[in-house]
């Protein structure tokens, strides 16, 4: 009965010692949080690579300025306005437009736009384009005739005169200058213009020619006094009197020589 006793004992110090060894032992490790994912941005579109210096609208920013209608139908009625597009998110060297307010093409003819051909159109927008962006500045130090998108020579001539306040623009049938910045980023800038920019390709060969001009009247011949007036000897026919006296002769002779005989 003492050994059993003796034994309960041990049993117990080993439970007690068991359940003070799990008490000691680390706490499980709490679980972990689910990993951060960071997204990262989506890659640049063809477009975007295409344009590091974004889209530029011309009609769009001619819209927003207002009273260029006229000009912007000419744009899209032509195609110039896709090539303009192109052109401004291909080229390194800008783009200068002189854009003609409404007003500037009430000036012209009544009916003038109408007369012209798609090509023509397509020309005469053209001649609005040069192939490079040009600051208010740069108009002091550039080369005449200026070169444009519908070429240059004696029949596309452009010419620019800069002055401390202002910047003329002429073509040989056109006298304007700048009125105003429409739109500048460095790389397209649009000036506003008073006067279409004709085209002497265009224009000149379109001009009426002048009327011809009547021959002066000739001046009247003096009339010269009756009294001075000589008029004409008719030539006289003598053979009649010659035949005339030499009968007469001979019927007298022979009256005298038929007396002589008688007596």
């Amino acid at each position: 009965m003492k050994q059993q006793s003796i034994s309960s004992f041990f049993i117990f110090l080993f439970f007690l010692q068991c359940t003070y060894t799990f008490a000691q032992s680390p706490a499980a490790a709490p679980a972990q949080a689910p990993a951060v994912v960071v997204a990262q941005p989506p890659a640049a579109t063809p477009a975007q690579a295409a344009a590091p210096h974004g889209i530029t609208n011309v009609t769009k920013i001619l819209e927003k300025a207002g009273h260029f209608t006229i000009f912007i139908r000419l744009l899209r009625s032509t195609q110039e306005e896709n090539h303009l597009f192109s052109a401004l998110n291909d080229s390194s060297t800008g783009l200068t437009i002189f854009a003609p307010t409404d007003s500037a093409f009430s000036e012209l003819k009544s009916g003038t736009l109408n007369t012209l051909s798609d090509g023509d159109k397509s020309e005469l927008v053209k001649f609005h384009v040069v192939p490079t962006f040009l600051s208010t500045s740069q108009f002091q130090t550039v080369s005449n005739p200026l070169g444009t998108w519908a070429g240059t020579g004696s029949r596309l001539p452009l010419n620019v005169t800069s002055y401390p306040n202002s910047v003329n623009i002429t073509t040989g049938l056109t006298n304007t200058s700048l009125s105003g910045t429409v739109y500048t980023d460095n790389q397209l800038a649009i000036y506003k213009i008073e006067k279409v920019l004709l085209p002497k390709d265009i224009f000149a060969s379109n001009a009426p020619a002048p009327a011809p001009v009547a021959p002066a009247p000739e001046k009247p011949a003096k009339a010269v006094p009756a009294a001075n007036v000589e008029s004409p000897v008719a030539p006289v026919d003598i053979s009649s009197a010659v035949w005339f006296m030499h009968n007469n002769v001979v019927g007298s002779v022979g009256i005298v020589a038929s007396a002589v005989f008688a007596l």
